[in-house]
Order: C-alpha cells, then sequence, then structure tokens
C-alpha cells in the first residue's frame, strides 16, 4: 500500500501536535510535512523533562527506548473518524518485549472490531511513514514503518482507548496495545547494514594495516660473472659486507653454485671467512673500552664517595656540644635533616661501590677456579681439538678445489684438444702434479682425523676422571659436615648431660647415657673430644687410694658468672 497517494486530514491536529510535543518529536504528517511549522523540541508540556529527539541517526543502532521513569502527560487525541482517550496516568506503564535489532515493525492488538485499514493509517499514519499494514480478521494487526526511529512514537499510543465516532458499541471501542514486533524483512536489512559496516570496517583497517606496513626489501639479482665480481669486491669492503653477505646468502640458498663458478664462490666464502679476525678485534676493543668505562666510573665514584665522607664529617663536627649549642633550633633542625640525607646518599653509594667490589672478586674467583690444573688441560685439549677441526675442514675444502680443478683440466683437455704435443706435455705434467698433490692432502687428511680420533678419546678419558674427582671431593665435603655435625649433637647433649650433675661424672657413665641414643659411639672418641674443650669440659679427681676416680665436670659457665 503506497501511503503517500493517501491524505486524511484531521479535525483536530493540535492534540496530536501536543502529545508529540510532550515526548519532544516533531509531528509529521501523512504527507510528510511538519504539522507545527515553528515547533521548539525544547518547549515541554511539564517543567524538568528533557526533550527526546529519536531522529538522530545513529549508523544502524538502534535508539535508545523512552524512558519509563520519566511521567509523560497524554491528552485525549481527537482524529476525523475516532477519538483517543489517554490512560489512567496512576496506573503502570504497559509492559513491552525487547527490541529486536533493527525493529521497524509493531504489534498493534485490542483495535475495535468495526476498524479498519483506512482507520489505522487515519491513527498510525501520523507517527511516520508507512510502508505495509497486515490485518487479521481478529481485533490486531502489524505495522510496518519505513524508518525505525517512528516505532517509538507508535509505542507512545500504547494503553490509549480508542471510540469510533460517538459510538458507544462494543464493537466499535477497544483498548490500544502496541509492542515491537520481529519480522524477517527488518531482521534481513538489519542484518545487511552490519554486514555492510563490517566490510567497511575490514577495508579500513586493511588500509592503515598497508599504510603503517613496512616496505619491501629490493629483490636480490641472480648470479652473473660481472655480478659476482662486484660482489667480491663489496664483500672485501668493511662498510659493505653486511649486504654483501646477505647477497652470497641469497645465491647458495638458490642453488647457484656449479662446477664451473665453484671457484668463484669459495673465494667469496674465503674473503667472508677473512673478516672473522677483523670482528673479534673489533670485540676486544669495545671490551677494553668497556673496561676502562668501568675503571674510569669505578675512580669517579670512590671521589664523590670519598667527598661525601668529608660532608658527612662536616655535619658531624657541627653536631657537637661546643657548636651545636650556638645554633638556634631552626638551624638545628635544618642541620639534623641534612646530616641524615648526606649519610643515605653516602650509604647508597659505599652499598653501590661495594657491589662492584664483590663482582670483580666474584670474577676473580671464576678466572681462579678456571685456572685449575684440570680445567687447563682440559681447555688444551679442547682448543687443540677445535683447532684440529678447522684444520682439517680447511684441508677438505682446499681438496674440493684440487678436485674441481682437476676436473676442469679433464674438461678443457677432452673439448679443446690441443694440437700441439707441448701443451699436452704441459697439460700432462699439471695433471700429474694435481694428482700427486692430491694423494698427498688425502695421506694428510688420514692422519689429521686419526689425531683428532685420539684427542677426543683422550679428553672424554680426562672428562671422565675430572667427574671422578669431583664426585670422590663432593663424598669427602659431605662427611666432614656430618661428622661435624655429630660432634656438635655429642657436645651439647654432653654438656646438657654434666650440667645436671653437678658433681661431675665418670667417662663410662657419660658413654652408658650416649649409647642409648647411638650404639656406635666410642668411650675413646667421647674422651679425646672432652679433651679438646678445655674451656667446656674440666677433668678432676676424686676420691683416696683405691676409690680415686677420674670425673668430668661442666665448666662453660664460670666466666659468666665471674663477670
Amino acid at each position: 500500500m503506497d501511503s503517500n497517494s493517501i491524505t486524511m486530514p484531521m479535525s483536530d491536529p493540535n492534540a496530536w501536535a501536543t502529545a508529540m510535543n510532550n515526548l519532544g518529536m516533531p509531528p509529521m504528517g501523512i504527507t510528510g510535512q511538519p504539522l507545527m511549522p515553528d515547533f521548539d523540541p525544547s518547549l515541554g508540556m511539564m517543567a524538568g523533562i528533557t526533550p527526546m529527539n529519536p531522529m538522530m541517526p545513529g549508523l544502524g543502532m538502534v535508539p535508545a527506548a523512552l524512558s519509563q521513569d520519566v511521567p509523560v502527560v497524554k491528552e485525549i487525541i481527537h482524529c476525523k473518524s475516532c477519538t483517543l482517550f489517554p490512560p489512567n496516568p496512576n496506573l503502570p506503564p504497559p509492559a513491552t518485549r525487547d527490541r529486536p535489532p533493527g525493529c521497524k515493525t509493531v504489534f498493534v492488538g485490542g483495535l475495535p472490531e468495526n476498524a479498519t485499514e483506512q482507520l489505522i493509517m487515519e491513527v498510525f499514519g501520523q507517527c511516520g511513514d508507512i510502508t505495509a499494514i497486515r490485518k487479521s480478521k481478529k481485533n490486531f494487526c502489524h505495522i510496518r514503518f519505513a524508518e525505525e526511529p517512528t516505532v517509538d512514537k507508535a509505542l507512545f499510543l500504547s494503553g490509549y482507548r480508542i471510540r469510533l465516532g460517538s459510538s458507544t458499541d462494543k464493537k466499535d471501542t477497544g483498548r490500544l496495545h502496541v509492542d515491537f514486533a520481529q519480522a524477517r524483512d527488518d531482521l534481513y536489512e538489519w542484518e545487511c547494514r552490519q554486514r555492510m559496516l563490517a566490510r567497511e570496517e575490514r577495508h579500513r583497517r586493511k588500509m592503515e594495516e598497508d599504510r603503517l606496513r613496512p616496505p619491501s626489501p629490493p629483490p636480490i639479482v641472480h648470479y652473473s660473472e660481472h655480478e659476482c665480481g662486484q660482489l667480491g669486491d663489496k664483500i672485501k669492503d668493511d662498510g659493505k659486507f653486511p649486504e654483501a653477505v646477505r647477497v652470497l646468502l641469497t645465491w647458495l640458498e638458490r642453488g647457484e653454485v656449479n662446477r664451473r663458478n665453484a671457484n668463484n664462490f669459495y673465494s667469496m666464502i674465503q674473503s667472508s671467512n677473512s673478516h672473522i679476525r677483523r670482528l673479534m678485534s673489533e670485540k676486544s676493543q669495545h671490551e677494553k673500552e668497556m673496561e676502562e668505562a668501568k675503571d674510569k666510573f669505578k675512580t669517579a665514584l670512590a671521589g664523590i664517595l670519598a667527598q661525601f665522607e668529608q660532608i658527612v664529617s662536616v655535619f658531624q663536627a657541627a653536631s657537637k656540644q661546643k657548636a651545636w649549642d650556638h645554633f638556634s633550633k631552626a638551624q638545628r633542625k635544618n642541620l639534623d635533616m641534612w646530616r641524615k640525607q648526606a649519610e643515605e646518599i653516602r650509604n647508597m653509594h659505599n652499598e653501590q661501590l661495594m657491589g662492584i667490589r664483590r663482582e670483580e672478586e666474584m670474577e676473580m674467583s671464576d678466572d681462579d677456579m678456571e685456572d685449575a690444573p684440570d680445567s687447563k688441560d682440559s681447555e688444551d685439549s679442547v682448543s687443540q681439538a677445535e683447532a684440529l677441526k678447522e684444520e682439517n675442514d680447511s684441508l677438505r675444502c682446499q681438496l674440493d678445489a684440487y678436485r674441481n680443478e682437476v676436473e676442469l683440466l679433464k674438461q678443457e683437455q677432452g673439448k679443446n684438444q690441443p694440437i700441439r704435443s707441448e701443451e699436452d706435455n704441459t697439460h700432462s705434467q699439471q695433471l700429474s702434479f694435481l694428482q700427486q698433490a692430491l694423494q698427498g692432502m688425502q695421506k694428510q687428511l688420514l692422519k689429521m682425523r686419526e689425531e683428532l680420533k685420539q684427542r677426543e678419546a683422550e679428553l672424554e678419558k680426562s672428562l671422565e676422571e675430572k667427574q671422578q674427582l669431583k664426585n670422590q671431593v663432593q663424598n669427602l665435603k659431605e662427611g666432614l659436615q656430618n661428622l661435624q655435625n655429630a660432634h656438635v649433637m655429642q657436645v651439647g647433649i654432653i654438656s646438657t648431660f654434666l650440667h645436671v650433675h653437678p658433681f661431675g661424672a665418670s667417662i663410662e657413665y657419660i658413654c652408658s647415657y650416649l649409647q642409648r641414643l647411638d650404639t656406635k659411639i666410642n668411650p675413646t672418641e667421647v674422651e679425646s673430644l672432652l679433651s679438646r674443650l678445655p674451656c667446656t669440659f674440666r677433668q678432676e679427681l676424686t676420691g683416696v687410694g683405691a676409690s680415686l676416680e677420674k670425673r668430668w665436670n661442666f665448666c662453660g659457665f664460670q666466666g659468666i658468672k665471674s663477670t
């Protein structure tokens, strides 16, 4: 149904305008024109009510529903063929369901039995443009509006009593109940709008990521003789070495190496290996600079600490009686506060200096431990093994280079077919020399391998002996610790036992008491232990003649009593 083609003038448009004005909404006619051109949303019928504007765009968001806490004055609305009476203001507001997303359809119940679509259009057409009305045979219908905010205007009429003309017949009266309705068309449009917003958000994020993405590195050229010559010069240059090594690595990973250019690659790798000495020297230089900076910082910190000591001495001298009495109370307070601050700063710097010294002592102790004989032997053997491995690798590389040269000579000899015999003799001599050198390198390589195996076996043996010695030392330490703990425990038990026997006890009596706790205790060991502690235990002779007996007394508290 096309609502724009239907125009029904109202008998009393001011009542409808007054009701919409209470909500802060500009009343609209069926044709889309405002009923009150001079509408001011800031003016309301009641003081203290903030006007609302549900027409504000929200980019697909559901507009806020009308607050149920704010009282709204509802008045009688006179239409052409019906009259709307407001509900009792003391009654609670009508209940509504949760608003579906993108809702444009409302459910209207409680219609009179004689209500027609024209009557529905007359009443609800003032809320906004209506796209469809689905009326049931019973007393309800569904109305779909063109815009979402117009649904709030339609909900304003919920609870109104409607009467057709001046009739009092039951079929011409009813109580309107307006509520949100869930329609598939509304949900589909809302989902389409949400998907469009999601696409726009993804596009915006992608554009932002593309803008913030760092630029791609320049492409690396493929291998050629010209590029190889330039790369060799760059590798020898210290400034261009990192970039050149990256290109060389890419060529190796691409598989650009073959028998023809293997020598070129070998020379470039050899040039790269020559930078190791430079890097090691730079590292040692930086370490030296760091040590010099540490020494300089330690010297400066010691000088600062000495000055702090002088300042603290000044405050201590000022705090003495002969100088302290001449200062006022405020001056004394300031001097005391300054002295405390100076002492705190002095202590903080002193702890920092002591921490640096402790770190140096720990480093020196670690160096001393590393310089032990066993560690020296192991380090020497490890260094020798590493040197043998490096020499073995270099010999293998040289051997591969000689093999490549021999193969190249063989290929050139087979392809060129030299005419002169002198050249044949020269090539044969070179070939024989290369074969002899190859045999010598192979023998040397086998010899180096045997030496490397021997060194590795010696290294493993020395490591096993070192581990055995460590285990023995650890066992001895544990035994010594257990023995010390046992002696300390025995001394404590004997001291307690003799303290409760003020007249002393014989060694047999003491051993009989201790053997109740440990059956392995020997009287000779106990007597030697008591003899080693003359300040704690003292031996006395008691009795006469045959009854002469040696007794041990506890004398650990005699020094305390005398003081």
